[in-house]
């Protein structure tokens, strides 16, 4: 499994922690298993194999730093998302700005370009390309106003 997949998973699961119920630990616990992934391979290619514990490790740190800067990530797609209230922002689309924010702002590891351009490509496989670019707008208005860059 390549980091980019694994950045798509951690996006899935961003993005399912905005309708369940479930604590983000428990949610990551039943889906980060060998059975889940070979549950949804038939569904999803991206389930085709499941990750070692590198790679799990990260789903983990980037969906559970997701979660618990929820509202600071937010406040960041709201500020920066000129014309649109943020609940008018698809699930999915606040989903992928969340995660690369948060790539951004607290993995130090990650370049900002390729957490932006990653969000971009995760995005080109589910919104439409209006959308697409309003995401990518988003992220780069956020580098270039917060961070200075």
């Amino acid at each position: 499994m390549t980091r980019n997949t694994a950045r798509e998973i951690a996006v899935h699961l961003s993005y399912e922690l905005s309708f369940t119920d479930k604590q983000v630990e428990d949610l990551l616990d039943q889906r980060l298993t060998a059975e889940s992934f070979a549950a949804l391979s038939g569904e999803d290619p991206l389930y085709q194999e499941a990750p070692n514990a590198k790679q799990a490790d990260y789903i983990r740190r980037l969906v559970t730093g997701v979660d618990a800067h929820a509202a600071e990530l937010d406040g960041y797609i709201a500020k920066y998302a000129r014309g649109w209230s943020f609940a008018r922002i698809p699930l999915v689309a606040s989903a992928i700005m969340r995660v690369a924010m948060y790539e951004i702002l607290y993995m130090q590891d990650i370049p900002n370009g390729a957490a932006i351009n990653e969000a971009v490509e995760i995005a080109k496989r589910y919104e439409t390309p209006e959308t697409v670019k309003f995401i990518n707008g988003i992220l780069g208005s956020f580098v270039r106003q917060e961070l200075g860059e």
